[in-house]
């Protein structure tokens, strides 16, 4: 069954607080089902890597150790540990997201946000004193204003791009170019690269990359070498994976996970 990481009566109570922070460890795999509620949700790992489907369609979101992922209101979503799950979230009031993004985000965690959470994680009152409430307001400015970055991989809408977004998923190794996955589904070539850009944000190129490195994240986080990732992503080489994985990320496969 499963046990959800705060109680509804918790958050549910017109006595709770604007803003709930819990943290929770595990030894196995967590796995929440699909659900909504109406508070806004921060989701954070202090170790390893979650991956978070969020919407009506539950596209994919990486969350490793040093990112968060803001998740508003009402808004269906479930997410999966990679392996045992030592994590964090932060409730937010309803009310309260007005001032907070309106659309999944993902951003790195910097360290004063990490202390924030933290310490409200440890408040034993539904009553917040102004002490606390700073803290708060502190937690809302670091929402709101940390850059993002892109760790989700949006899945176009059109039937038809859907089918060649499925099928490529399905098989990462996959060289097609644009103009075959154009071909195989008897679409125009500009038709194609105009749906990927307007419905998901990214070219055809751009997404297929972000695909490649959502399932090389997950595998890292499962301890598999950096070598079978590359090859089994499709990339020519192992030089080829890390050039890219370190143009992305800022370090190298193996430099992510220490």
């Amino acid at each position: 069954m499963f046990d959800p990481i705060v109680k509804g009566h918790e958050i549910n109570s017109p006595l709770a607080p604007v803003l709930l922070a819990v943290e929770r460890k595990q030894n196995d795999v967590r796995q929440v089902p699909p659900h909504s509620h109406p508070h806004g949700q921060l989701l954070g790992t202090f170790t390893g890597l979650a991956t978070v489907g969020i919407g009506d369609d539950l596209q994919q979101w990486i969350v490793p150790a040093i990112h968060a992922v803001w998740i508003p209101p009402n808004m269906r979503h479930s997410s999966v540990s990679h392996g045992p799950f030592h994590g964090w979230s932060v409730f937010v009031d309803e009310q309260a997201c007005a001032r907070l993004p309106a659309s999944p985000r993902t951003f790195r965690v910097s360290r004063l946000l990490r202390e924030a959470v933290g310490r409200a994680a440890t408040w034993q009152t539904l009553t917040l004193g102004s002490a606390e409430m700073h803290l708060v307001e502190v937690i809302f400015d670091e929402i709101g204003n940390l850059p993002e970055e892109r760790l989700g991989l949006p899945m176009p809408s059109d039937s038809r791009i859907l089918r060649i977004a499925t099928q490529f998923l399905a098989d990462l190794t996959s060289q097609r170019t644009l103009e075959e996955w154009a071909a195989w589904t008897s679409i125009a070539p500009r038709t194609v690269s105009r749906l990927f850009v307007e419905q998901t944000g990214f070219n055809f190129g751009e997404w297929r990359q972000q695909a490649r490195l959502m399932r090389a994240l997950e595998m890292l986080a499962r301890g598999e070498p950096v070598t079978r990732i590359a090859i089994d992503l499709g990339y020519e080489n192992l030089s080829a994976f890390i050039a890219m994985f370190k143009k992305r990320f800022g370090v190298t496969p193996g430099k992510f996970t220490s």
